[in-house]
């Protein structure tokens, strides 16, 4: 059962995503929340468990083996009686079942299906991978689960957790705001938080720890927990040290085309063990594999992809990068929260930062000026599209450069 003394007491605070789950908690299906270890889920999921009233509700965490052992018997209906006897529920009570980490113990899925099929009950749960979810959750499940995942802090949410910001601004953010000139003096006010975001990202203990120091090595020890878990659940990728050696390759290609010939050759290994090294460190949300722009879906998945950190705060921790690729990694990564990512790049000639829903062309500059403007806008008109900005760093009140500090 759920101990209220562990929560956090920046559990006051809560994510986006708790206010788009809310509404479903009593629909039938599975709530399933993924992502990167340490971005909340356990918090986000106790928080739902307050919102459970008058209702019999059951709390387990799966890397306690004793949890695991309620839900190891045979007989399905066995496993009903005891969670239904365990929370006093009677047997006309719909009940409610918070499982934190299923991911270590594969065979809840079937238990799960089971459980929603004759008994109606409710499951809420995370998951550390998506990578493991994909294995989890086969199509036996499918009109059973609601799937989410839940990233590191966007900046907004930084700023509604520093109080910048209030709940009621950043729930009604949309794309048509985040594209709109602003003032430099709304700017200068988010100035410092922004840089503070570039350098740590946004991993809620990070953000709400003052010193430096001490984020740093909070950003050192979620690293460290990548290799101490996510990697013993993979016999197929066990060798920790070339997964690691990987990663450090791949800090100073951030924003460049991903060359698995040369990564292989640097490593030793064969093209398809990179392969398949890229695909678990996309499938555990470690990186983002950028796809390239194509009115062709198929050639946008086989054409080559550009390499991104999914927090800037693990990017700088792993290795040095310079303020450009730092700064392009950080958009990438706002601008995914608003829709679908690509870029554009012609032979190598021609090339536009990003595509947002294949609509938008949006070039990132740390200083962006307007002959960055009528580049991206004669690329843009180039591929038919009708919207095109720049994104820029320092301040600015151009109606086409943009600042990713409103983002």
């Amino acid at each position: 059962m759920l101990n209220q003394n562990n929560i956090p007491l920046h559990a006051r605070k809560k994510r986006l995503l708790f206010y788009e789950l809310v509404p479903k908690i009593r629909h039938k299906n599975a709530l399933v929340i993924t992502g990167m270890r340490q971005v909340g889920k356990t918090v986000l999921m106790r928080q739902l468990f307050e919102e459970v009233l008058n209702s019999p509700k059951l709390w387990f965490d799966l890397e306690n083996p004793l949890d695991q052992k309620v839900f190891e018997d045979i007989d399905y209906h066995n496993i009903y009686e005891r969670l239904r006897k365990t929370a006093h529920a009677t047997s006309a009570e719909r009940l409610f079942v918070f499982i934190d980490e299923i991911q270590n113990f594969p065979e809840i899925t079937k238990i799960i299906k089971f459980l929603i099929d004759h008994y109606q009950v409710k499951f809420i749960v995370t998951g550390s991978s998506n990578y493991y979810l994909k294995n989890l959750f086969p199509e036996s499940l499918a009109g059973r689960k609601f799937l989410y995942q839940l990233p590191p802090l966007s900046f907004s949410e930084i700023l509604f957790f520093k109080d910048v910001l209030s709940l009621d601004e950043i729930k009604k953010m949309t794309l048509a705001d985040i594209l709109q000139p602003r003032s430099i003096i709304d700017h200068a006010k988010r100035q410092e938080h922004y840089e503070e975001y570039l350098q740590f990202g946004g991993f809620p203990e990070v953000v709400i720890t003052p010193d430096s120091t001490t984020k740093r090595q909070i950003i050192k020890n979620i690293f460290a927990s990548f290799f101490e878990k996510d990697l013993k659940l993979l016999s197929d990728y066990t060798d920790a040290k070339e997964l690691r050696d990987l990663i450090l390759l791949l800090v100073p290609r951030v924003g460049s085309l991903v060359d698995v010939t040369k990564l292989a050759s640097e490593l030793r290994v064969t093209r398809a063990k990179v392969y398949g090294y890229l695909e678990f460190l996309q499938g555990i949300f470690f990186i983002r594999l950028l796809p390239r722009y194509s009115k062709s879906i198929d050639r946008s998945v086989a054409a080559g992809k550009k390499i991104y950190f999914t927090d800037s705060g693990i990017l700088t921790t792993a290795g040095a990068v310079n303020d450009a690729q730092l700064f392009e990694n950080t958009v990438v990564n706002q601008l995914g929260a608003y829709g679908d990512v690509s870029f554009y790049n012609h032979r190598n000639q021609e090339e536009i930062d990003i595509l947002l829903d294949k609509t938008i062309a949006l070039e990132v500059k740390l200083t962006g000026t307007p002959a960055d403007i009528v580049h991206v806008e004669k690329l843009a008109r180039k591929l038919g599209l009708s919207d095109w900005y720049v994104v820029s760093k320092k301040s600015t009140e151009h109606i086409k450069l943009l600042s990713p500090l409103f983002f």
